[in-house]
This record gives C-alpha cells, structure tokens and sequence, in this order.
C-alpha cells in the first residue's frame, strides 16, 4: 500500500507539473521569443548599449516595443510562438520531472509526504532540493531545449522548416554532442536558478503564512490558509529574483546553442561555430567586445515574462495538484 501511495504521488506531481508547464509556456511565448531575439543579437539592443569595438552593424532590435512591432510586420502573430512546439516538448516532461523529484527530495528530507511537514523544512534544504530537481528536469529535456531556442531565433527566411529538419540536420552534423551544445552553462544556470525560485517560492510562502497567522489571530474568521492572489504573487517574486540573478549565464547558453545558425543578415552578425571556448569564455568575451550591457541582453523581456511564469506555473501546480489528489483519493 505504500508503494501505491508513492506511485500516486508522482503521478500527481508529474501530471500537475507538465500541465503547469504547459500552460505557463504558452502564455507567456511571446515574451520569450522576444527575449530570445535580445539574447543571440550581438549587436547592441539599445542606444545606451555599449558598442562593439571591432565590430558594430545596425541592430535589428532595439526595444521590446519596437520588436514586438518588427516581428508582428514581418512574420505575423504566429511569429511570438514560433518554437512553442519544441518548447511545450521541453517545458512539460522538464515541470514534471522537476516537481516529481523535488516532492521526492522533500519528502526524504521532512521523513513524511505531506506538504505541510514541507514548510517546515529548513529554507536550506529547499534550495538545495530546488537545484537538484532542476539539474535532473534540464539533462531529461535539454535537446527539446536547444531546438526551441534555434527555432526561435532564425526568423525570416527560416533555416529549418519545423522541429524535425532541426533534429535531423544537427544530429547530422554534429551528432549527439551537437543536441546538448550549451549543457554545461545550462546547468551550471539551473542549479541557482532553480535553487534561488523553490527556495524564495517556499520562504514567501512561510512569510505569508505567517503574516496571515498574525492577521487572522484575532479575527473570529481564523482563517490562516494562503490564497490563489498570495500564491500568486509568491510565484512572482520567486521568478523575478531567479532571473534577475541568473541572467547572463542564460545569455551565454543561447549564445553557445546559436553557435553556426545560417540566419539571414538582417538578424544581425552570425555566431561562428566554437565561437567561445567554453562558458568563462563566453562571458569574457561578451563583457569585453558588448558590454556588461551584452550580458543583460532581453533582461526586460525575461523578468516581464520569468515574474508571471513562474506565478502561472506555481499556482497552477499546487492547483492541478490539489484537483487530482481528490479525485485519486
């Protein structure tokens, strides 16, 4: 029976996870797409933008207003979800196998199943938990990742028709490896970022279960049960601090998955293959010939779409979590 249990468990915590995702990802596309355009321009994308020293072309974006417009004039709405399909492939086994690992982790730690034994945890552990299920979730979906982020970023005329083209040409290629280009800062970004979301998300979560006891103590409503607005806006000050901090490792990961993309000129300089021998690199090269302003490319577009979703995912999770335990149970 407890094997059954804990079977149950993960199905809940997977399914809610993936739904979650899902969900999360497609709402906010357009803002990654955006986002993504920023991070493999290595023109400068704004005017206060540090330029090039050796190299300086006209910047194809150079606003969050102004690509929205240019993308919407040249490709059309459908032009913010392009690469939804590779993202939704990534995004939902990457929220299930990260929120199936991460009960599990707790669940070892706090010794018991319950969620409520799980905001007793140390906020510690929390980190700690957070970055290990965001290390296991980003190794069991990273190719679905990198086809996203190349799909993404080639604009008009495309390079690859669809995700199989994609698939196909790169495992040609470059084989295996050329599926993972860019693993390495990926993790080394997920394991504070992930630590740095589940952790605040769970210390908000304390703080405003204790700011409701103190509000409520002496009410006749006794009423100390965190709300969907407060979920909310846990979610969304737990993904503004994870993206604030991570951000430039996430550029250099899009530049090393970029890394030889044929786009058309007008999408700016092209990226040589092994441009950057590794990720130190890569930051020292964009620092030197961009600007600490080049390591903060899409930052806007990132916090805009990281605050609401990482709120959309945390409160639709505990949502769908909630939902299939009672119908299971």
């Amino acid at each position: 029976m407890e094997e059954t249990g804990q079977l149950k468990r993960a199905f809940i915590d997977a399914t809610a996870g993936a739904i979650s995702g899902g969900i999360s990802r497609t709402v906010t596309s357009p803002l990654d797409v955006i986002k993504i355009r920023f991070q493999v321009q290595l023109e400068p994308t704004s005017q206060w933008s540090v330029p090039r020293r050796d190299v300086h072309g006209n910047s194809k974006y150079t606003g969050m207003l102004q690509a929205t417009k240019n993308i919407l004039r040249e490709e059309g709405l459908k032009g913010f979800w392009r690469g939804n399909a590779p993202a939704l492939l990534m995004v939902m086994p990457y929220t299930a196998i990260q929120f199936t690992v991460l009960r599990q982790l707790k669940t070892c730690a706090a010794g018991s199943s319950k969620s409520e034994d799980h905001m007793n945890l140390s906020p510690h552990i929390s980190y700690i938990s957070g970055a290990l299920a965001g290390c296991a979730a980003t190794v069991g979906s990273y190719p679905f990742d990198l086809l996203r982020t190349i799909l993404a970023s080639q604009g008009e005329p495309k390079v690859y028709r669809n995700m199989r083209s994609a698939f196909v040409d790169i495992f040609k290629t470059r084989g295996i490896p050329g599926l993972y280009a860019g693993l390495t800062p990926t993790l080394v970004t997920i394991v504070p970022y992930a630590g740095l979301q589940f952790g605040t998300y769970d210390t908000f979560k304390r703080w405003m279960k204790a700011w409701n006891h103190r509000r409520f103590s002496d009410s006749s409503q006794g009423n100390e049960s965190i709300s969907s607005f407060q979920l909310f806006i846990c979610g969304l000050a737990a993904g503004t601090c994870a993206k604030a901090v991570c951000h430039p490792l996430d550029v250099v990961k899009k530049r090393f998955q970029i890394e030889g993309l044929q786009r058309h000129p007008r999408y700016g300089a092209r990226l040589e293959p092994r441009a950057y021998r590794n990720m130190y690199d890569g930051l020292r090269r964009i620092l030197l010939e961009e600007g600490w302003s080049g390591l903060y490319k899409g930052i806007v577009p990132s916090i805009v779409k990281a605050a609401p979703a990482g709120a959309v995912t945390f409160v639709a999770y505990e949502y769908t979590s909630d939902w299939l335990e009672s119908i299971l149970t």
